[in-house]
């Protein structure tokens, strides 16, 4: 199993590996590594969980891309080769940063205060910066977002799409302020269409990439606290715009029109991550379940309870779904019938988000452990806990 799981594909075993301080997000699998952010940032090896290294400083913000860990401490931003861990530059960001993305090799953060910069992946190099953004809400998900050469960032009331490699204005549109989008940060989904999809507080806007031409927008009663998710293709497979707001009513939306093709009711909704659009179904985690909806028609076909509330996103993959939950455990479930398969009990919520690569589930928990469990039989060792 030393060799990682593609040069060993006879024993390998699930892993744990347990850190001496807190773990917090979603695990980075790159190539043969995992990475976590526990204070510092540590790389583990897939196939064993040993540690092939870990840095000195703290990682509050992380991102993986190019051979390169991109990190920040708050007051400090910082390049690592990804291999071995060495230093590939460091420079002082003159505020707190609270918010890092990588994209095409520019580093994007968002930093305390209302500023946003945009940094040469290679070597730290300031391309641009602008003030007086996103100054309501200042967390990592709200923060600036970048996708295919273009930041989007939320200022003067105004939703800005910016050239990421200059920060030209490429257009703007009047998406409103803090009040009028419900007290609630605007989120968006760039999407394969050409089109970006914005909720805005009660509103579903889909604004054109190139363009900033706004082709329609739907009202809804309450506020959405994730962004909208799309799935390609004609409605009638399940194509559309999907999104659920605070109370926990879903929507579909025709991506065309914006007309509402259905909306339904599940339980009250936390969540700030969006609903998730996989093989023609709709999964929501709301409250302390997980909802399977018919993304065609809406029709509700399965509930999973957990005991207690569901935490960050859901991910399928081989017709599984694996999620976390405030309660502690990781659960595995047939993702169109919705029974329970196995799952791991461990010392702590899970946090942020699973991954799945390669018949294999990472996830991380408060319990200061990473696990790497078989995607199919969980810990299969014939322990309670993977029963």
């Amino acid at each position: 199993a030393v060799g990682g799981v593609d040069t060993a594909p006879g024993p390998w075993r699930p892993w744990r590996f347990r850190m001496s301080n807190d773990v917090w997000g979603t695990p980075v699998v790159d190539g043969d590594l995992l990475y976590v952010t526990s204070f510092e940032v540590h790389a583990l090896d897939v196939g064993s969980g040993r540690r092939q290294f870990k840095t000195r400083d703290v990682a509050w913000a992380m991102a993986v891309a190019g051979g390169r860990i991109h990190a920040s401490d708050g007051p400090t931003l910082y390049a690592l080769d990804g291999k071995d861990g060495s230093e590939r530059w460091r420079l002082q960001t003159d505020a707190w940063v609270y918010s890092l993305k990588v994209d095409r090799g520019t580093v994007v953060t968002g930093t305390r205060g209302g500023g946003i910069q945009a940094w040469e992946a290679a070597n730290g190099e300031k391309l641009w910066e602008t003030s007086g953004a996103q100054t309501d809400f200042e967390t990592p998900e709200s923060g600036p977002a970048v996708h295919d050469g273009t930041v989007y960032a939320w200022k003067d009331a105004r939703l800005l799409a910016l050239d990421a490699r200059t920060g030209a204005e490429r257009w703007s549109y009047p998406v409103g302020d803090a009040a009028s989008c419900g007290g609630v940060p605007v989120r968006v989904s760039p999407a394969a269409d050409g089109q970006l999809y914005v909720s805005a507080g009660p509103r579903v806007l889909s604004v054109d990439i190139a363009s900033g031409h706004v082709r329609w927008h739907f009202e809804a009663p309450a506020v959405f606290l994730s962004p909208p998710a799309f799935a390609p293709g004609p409605a009638v497979t399940g194509g559309g715009v999907y999104l659920a707001d605070y109370l926990g009513t879903v929507y579909a939306l025709d991506a065309t029109t914006g007309k509402d093709r259905w909306r339904i009711a599940t339980e009250s909704r936390q969540s700030i991550e969006p609903v998730l659009v996989a093989d023609g179904n709709v999964h929501v985690g709301s409250g302390s379940a997980l909802y399977t909806l018919d993304a065609v028609t809406g029709t509700p076909k399965w509930r999973f309870a957990a005991g207690g509330e569901v935490v960050g996103a859901p991910v399928v993959a081989d017709g599984r779904l694996h999620f976390g939950s405030a309660d502690h455990v990781l659960y595995t479930l047939d993702a169109s019938g919705g029974q329970l398969r196995w799952k791991l009990a461990t010392g702590g919520e899970i946090t942020g988000s699973p991954v799945a690569r390669r018949g294999v589930v990472y996830a991380c928990s408060k319990d200061r452990c990473v696990y790497a469990l078989d995607a199919v039989k969980g810990t299969a060792t014939g322990r309670a806990a993977g029963r």
